[in-house]
């Protein structure tokens, strides 16, 4: 039996990876945070202790961009000292490690998708702690894969998905920002791209390491993500509301947000054979389970 370790199995990717369909010889370990701290080096530590694990992934992480700008302790303890204590350990043990990062490591002033290769930047302190990550993971174990991210929307837990459905309940009118650009991203399709690298990774010691993108492909501002949400929500027999579109500068947050999001994903394709689907057929399968059936004529 080939086990392996999720952390962060209560986030949106990590509830995605327990309905995965792994191989009947795969046994995959969710453990609680009470079960195992990543940012405690005792309790990572302990954790591993007489078990033998084939892989990690590492799907657990601060993600409250705001509340970071005040909070960096917190947030450089889960995102920083966390991967690099699960890159020690699992160097140490000899398995590979896959960790979960973001299109925040840039700072989206670039004029088309970003590439593995290109400069980080982060513009905040969740960047800032998530790059840090990434440095820790690259650098503490040799056979790690580090997957960049944006837009990750699901059923589970909150998301910008569920907050317009949620908020279009009650207000037929709404206000969403229209110049930040990016790819809308299910979680149920990063967790199938987590299953293939990890499972590639176990059963090929010469399989691809480094950074790769992966997200939906196509591209929208979230006001344009708001009215397909509404559109397909409103086929479906749900609620609907009228978007009007504003700028980042009419909605002010304590962090900045990338005004560019967007993520090439030719070297996943290339080396692991992933092929990203439409964010829009991404988005109909969530509100598909999330409010009902979407005819199939309804977007």
């Amino acid at each position: 039996m080939r086990e392996i370790l999720v952390t962060g199995g209560q986030g949106q990717i990590g509830l995605e990876l327990a309905r995965v369909d792994w191989p009947a010889d795969v046994a995959v370990h969710f453990p609680t945070r009470e079960e195992l701290d990543i940012g405690d080096g005792d309790s990572v530590a302990r954790y591993f202790e007489g078990r033998s694990f084939a892989a990690a992934i590492n799907s657990a992480a601060y993600t409250a961009v705001d509340n970071a700008e005040k909070d960096e302790e917190t947030a450089f303890r889960v995102n920083a000292t966390g991967p690099a204590l699960l890159a020690d350990v699992t160097r140490k043990a000899g398995i590979p490690l896959i960790q979960v990062s973001t299109d925040y490591v840039f700072d989206g002033a670039k004029d088309g998708p970003y590439l593995e290769s290109d400069p980080v930047a982060p513009l905040g302190v969740y960047g800032a702690s998530k790059l840090a990550g990434e440095v820790a993971v690259a650098s503490g174990n040799p056979r790690s894969v580090i997957l960049r991210t944006a837009w990750v929307l699901s059923v589970h837990r909150g998301n910008f998905l569920k907050t317009m459905l949620r908020v279009g309940a009650t207000n037929p009118q709404l206000r969403v920002v229209n110049d930040q650009i990016g790819c809308p991203t299910s979680a149920a399709d990063i967790a199938e791209t987590l299953k293939t690298i990890t499972l590639r990774m176990i059963d090929d010691p010469n399989a691809p390491t480094g950074i790769f993108h992966l997200v939906n492909t196509g591209e929208t501002s979230w006001c344009g993500l708001a009215r397909e949400i509404f559109a397909l929500s409103k086929a479906a027999g749900g609620v609907s509301a009228e978007v009007a579109p504003i700028t980042t500068a009419d909605y002010p947050t304590p962090a900045r947000r990338p005004a560019n999001s967007r993520l090439a994903t030719a070297k996943i394709t290339a080396q692991f054979s992933i092929h990203p689907r439409d964010w829009r057929a991404a988005v109909r399968d969530i509100i598909d389970e999330l409010v009902g059936p979407v005819p199939q004529s309804g977007a």
